[in-house]
């Protein structure tokens, strides 16, 4: 009977045993399930869906449809025109075989990534940020937004429809003015000149504040997408209590602009580190107000995304004084270091330097050296006795000027009176400015890398850098006397229009007029264009010109800066708007001109804190930001430097572009020509660059050869080309209007707008 009994409690156990272990199993596969579906699989480098292609600025795109042997047959596959003459400096994004992109009067415009057929239209944003948007969806993807910045406000479009959210901020915007301790009134523009960067459901923003005396501050922020309210704030000129504080003088915070991130930010996904390049204290060149290493002014910064909380910093330059902004994107990189694995961030400099640091630490690979630097002979003005120097890593541009660096181009008259400045001149890359001499420095404040020049392939450890070797002539001068400076009005105003007319005088005024009216036959009304563009138009033209108009790609942006608020008529209004901001461009426009913002302009003049005693910066660059000369020195003035960072060793490098007016010249490189450029790196070993002589390349990644050339017409490119793959096939899109090279054929002949390629397809 026992063992009945027991064989009975067994059979009876069975189904108990199974139903634990069905259970059992059905909870482990709902774990499984669970833990694959959150959080997402990565998509990057797979897509280009951020500014700058991902998260980490790379650039790099795992697709393998175009290789070094196929590479010469890409051809256009399509054309969107952007049917107003502007090479726009935008960056499209691709996501789910749609395009965005910026035409037609600055507006927003989705397209069929492979057709090019319109989808919708949002019209006329005048004053928005040129180069590039942000894009971000739900995890179910129902949900797209495109967040933009609009004069100084932040708004987000419906990605699915193209209409704005009117639920986002305060009736469809944020006011980007608001949230840097500072009287709003104040603030010139609170906005940046790029996009910012998404990260989860986070916007992470810098800001373009001027470089003015009493700028606005550039504080990082983060915002959510969603609600358009500031998560969080970081305070890059420090505030009492908050480390850095002891750099600057007590009271700077309340005066003290800039320190600001304009250019590119990269984000670590994984670890959620945000990597901030940040620029110059403001005034630039005067720091007689600011005595100190002046935290965190031209610093790679890493925070925490998620909070604003500061992980480490690495100052590059302290208390700069020659603008040395860090602007472009900071490269993350994995390096084979004393044998082992390391995450590394590389970030390159106007000054031609590469700074190589561990990416959790902030720690260099390579010895970084304090080295000493010269004195200033200004009143007041407090030189920081060292400066940071690489040792391993080779710099990637000339860092002095003599006149054996002088363009051997030049007409024996040309050659004599740049030898006599030259040698009348102090040269020296940390050599401090003066009113009684002149300084020259290479790269100057618009040389070296900047933004946009920067990309990767991120796992093998290889950088490229777009550079330009463009030395400045420096001297200061006093200010002229005013009872109140900055704020746009008083001696600072009268300073930029007096520099803004010299610079009208010399080369606009033989086609322009002294009226600014036109001359006859001629030159067009320069004063109603002005009008008729914003700032950043105006740029484009300027450079890249248009019709008749011959660019003038070697004046800066600061120039250009200063003959735009010459021209152009004080506007009011929402951002400025004018006649043209109701014009409806052809196609499916669904909405225009962004939601309505209240008329708002800075109205407030700033000065020094009452009760302020210390000393004050009195000086301002007298030759209108250095005036580059772009071929002063012999060439090649524009290059590609490849960087192996597992050696810390250039890898190659080769001029960027050619100067086709220098007869017999081949691969010689052009004046100015990597401003503002940008590059895409394949995982099949091609880098594509886009240059200012009116070419996109194609170059083996290993060794810099050209293996293929497109033609895009006179002056152009604009803005970082993309890469993407839609419905099984691979593209490269880049934005070009460029006027006519070829005298045998028509203006017709050359596409001008977003130029797509492809491989045909039948390969």
């Amino acid at each position: 009977m026992s063992g009945l009994f027991k064989s009975k409690k067994a059979r009876l156990n069975i189904p108990r045993l199974l139903l634990a272990t069905i259970v059992l199993f059905v909870i482990c596969f709902g774990l499984i399930v669970w833990k694959k579906a959150d959080p997402p699989v990565s998509t990057q480098h797979k897509e280009w869906k951020d500014y700058g292609g991902g998260p980490d600025q790379s650039k790099f795109v795992d697709l393998k449809q175009i290789t070094k042997s196929n590479v010469n047959q890409l051809e256009v596959a399509f054309v969107y025109p952007t049917n107003d003459n502007v090479a726009y400096r935008f960056n499209p994004i691709i996501v789910d075989n749609v395009m965005y992109v910026l035409a037609k009067n600055n507006s927003l415009v989705a397209i069929d990534a492979t057709t090019g057929k319109e989808l919708w239209i949002h019209a006329n944003l005048r004053g928005i940020i040129q180069r590039g948007v942000n894009f971000w969806q739900s995890r179910d993807k129902k949900q797209k937004r495109l967040i933009i910045f609009l004069n100084n406000t932040m708004q987000a479009i419906d990605a699915n429809t193209g209409k704005s959210i009117m639920k986002f901020g305060k009736n469809g915007y944020t006011d980007m003015r608001e949230g840097l301790d500072r009287d709003p009134a104040t603030i010139g523009r609170g906005t940046s000149t790029t996009p910012g960067h998404i990260f989860e459901d986070l916007i992470l923003v810098g800001s373009a504040p001027g470089e003015n005396p009493f700028s606005g501050p550039g504080h990082l922020r983060a915002y959510s997408v969603i609600t358009g309210k500031m998560v969080w704030v970081f305070h890059t000129i420090p505030q009492p209590g908050e480390f850095g504080y002891d750099t600057w003088p007590k009271d700077a915070y309340k005066y003290v602009g800039g320190t600001n991130t304009w250019g590119d930010i990269s984000v670590d996904e994984q670890r959620g580190i945000a990597y901030f390049p940040l620029g110059s204290p403001t005034y630039d060149y005067d720091g007689a107000d600011r005595h100190g290493s002046n935290l965190y002014g031209n610093c790679i910064l890493a925070l925490n995304a998620r909070t604003g909380k500061r992980l480490w910093h690495f100052q590059t330059v302290h208390h700069d004084l020659w603008d040395y902004d860090l602007t472009t994107a900071p490269q993350l990189i994995t390096v084979i270091h004393d044998g082992k694995k390391v995450d590394a961030v590389a970030q390159p400099s106007k000054n031609g330097f590469l700074y190589v640091l561990n990416r959790v630490t902030g720690k260099p690979l390579w010895p970084i050296e304090e080295r000493p630097v010269p004195k200033s002979d200004m009143p007041d003005e407090e030189v920081w006795p060292t400066q940071p120097f690489p040792t391993v890593v080779p710099p990637f541009n000339r860092q002095i000027v003599t006149v054996d660096d002088l363009n051997p181009y030049f007409t024996p008259e040309e050659k004599e009176k740049w030898t006599k400045r030259v040698q009348a001149a102090k040269a020296g890359l940390y050599q401090p400015l003066s009113d009684k001499y002149e300084t020259i420095t290479t790269p100057g404040a618009v040389g070296g890398a900047n933004y946009g020049n920067s990309a990767s392939d991120p796992d093998k450890g290889i950088v490229y850098i777009q550079t330009q070797e463009l030395p400045d002539f420096y001297r200061l001068k006093l200010r002229m006397p005013s009872g109140q400076r900055g704020g746009g009005g008083g001696g600072f105003f009268a300073d930029r229009m007096e520099r803004a007319q010299k610079i009208y005088t010399q080369y606009c005024q033989t086609c322009h007029g002294a009226n600014k009216n036109g001359v006859t036959g001629l030159g067009s009304d320069l004063l109603n264009l002005a009008s008729r563009v914003n700032a950043e138009d105006f740029k484009t033209i300027i450079k890249t010109g248009k019709g008749r108009m011959a660019p003038l790609p070697h004046l800066e942006d600061a120039q250009i800066a200063d003959l735009y608020a010459y021209l152009a008529p004080r506007q009011g209004g929402r951002g400025g708007q004018n006649a043209n901001d109701t014009v409806r461009p052809s196609g499916p426009v669904v909405a225009s001109g962004g939601v309505t913002v209240p008329p708002s302009r800075p109205g407030k003049n700033l000065d020094y804190p009452e009760g302020y005693t210390g000393p004050k910066a009195l000086y301002v660059e007298a030759n209108n930001w250095g005036v580059g000369v772009p071929n002063l020195l012999s060439p090649p003035w524009s290059l590609i430097v490849a960087y192996d960072l597992n050696k810390g060793a250039i890898k190659w490098k080769i001029p960027l572009g050619n100067d086709d007016k220098i007869p017999g010249s081949t691969n010689l490189s052009i004046p100015n020509g990597s401003q503002g450029k940008g590059m895409v790196v394949t995982s099949t070993g091609l880098l594509f660059a886009t240059a200012l002589d009116g070419r996109v390349y194609a170059y083996d990644a290993d060794n810099g050869k050209i293996l293929w050339v497109g033609e895009l017409g006179r002056g152009n490119p604009g803005g970082i080309p993309a890469m993407y793959e839609a419905r099984g096939r691979q593209y490269l899109v880049v934005c070009s209007v460029g006027g006519l090279k070829d005298k045998t054929k028509k203006e017709s002949d050359v596409p001008k707008g977003y130029i797509v390629y492809a491989l045909p397809k039948n390969k």
